[in-house]
């Protein structure tokens, strides 16, 4: 793996663990609580995603010369094509969890990002933007194609999937976030592009952001309650 790939792994966990340091410097300057991990979120993903991306040039020259590469109407297709893949993947996920697991559907992690959003909007540019771009570098691109080159599909799947769900501390639903990074392994490996998969990320946050921005907690668990697991099949995991 070349060192930049290490690198840029190194940045992604800096990221993560900046707030330790980063919100309470927030705080001591007067910033409420909720206001500093949400300001310093979008500062320290922002500062990662364009280092991330400066270090990935070399990657990006090679992809504009890669002639297996699908073409920009094909990557459009398969990102439209990926977000019903991703949604029916998580359906079958949740049922899962649900029946055989006997787990209760709704995540808190989603419902906490949510709870961020909407104290301060400008937070929802993590969700949609920088952490689908963040993550598929990381888990589909680095993870997995490095595995993907000395193993094979299922081996390289797996690992990457299982990381990725692991790294959003939800581990009630490891299911249903380890479907999720199935099916953008595939897209990538599909169209041979991380494009492919990071617009379907950001289409899947984006639509479950639309679909709870206006409900609070109170109003999403009154509606789980009625509806069951109907409702959060429908409302989504934000990833």
């Amino acid at each position: 793996m070349p060192n930049r790939y290490w690198y840029i792994i190194a940045i992604y966990i800096a990221a993560q663990l900046s707030s330790i340091v980063g919100v309470p410097l927030l705080m001591a300057v007067g910033l409420e609580k909720g206001i500093a991990i949400t300001s310093w979120a979008v500062f320290s993903f922002f500062i990662a995603t364009l280092i991330i991306l400066f270090l990935l040039k070399p990657d990006m020259k090679q992809a504009s010369m890669q002639r297996d590469r699908s073409s920009a109407g094909n990557i459009a297709l398969w990102s439209f094509l990926g977000v019903f893949l991703a949604y029916f993947a998580q359906m079958i996920a949740i049922l899962i969890e649900t029946f055989v697991f006997g787990i209760k559907p709704g995540s808190e992690n989603t419902q906490d990002l949510m709870e961020f959003a909407r104290m301060s909007p400008v937070f929802i540019i993590v969700m949609v933007l920088f952490a689908p771009i963040l993550e598929e570098i990381i888990f589909r691109k680095i993870i997995f194609g490095t595995i993907y080159k000395r193993s094979n599909f299922i081996v390289a799947v797996l690992v990457s999937a299982v990381a990725f769900a692991a790294s959003h501390f939800d581990f009630t639903h490891m299911v249903v976030y380890t479907a999720m990074g199935i099916v953008f392994a595939y897209l990538y490996v599909k169209t041979k592009s991380i494009i492919t998969p990071i617009i379907a990320h950001m289409a899947m946050n984006t639509v479950v952001v639309i679909g709870q921005y206006s409900l609070s907690e109170e109003d999403f668990k009154r509606m789980q309650d009625q509806f069951d697991q109907l409702q959060t099949i429908f409302g989504g995991f934000l990833l």
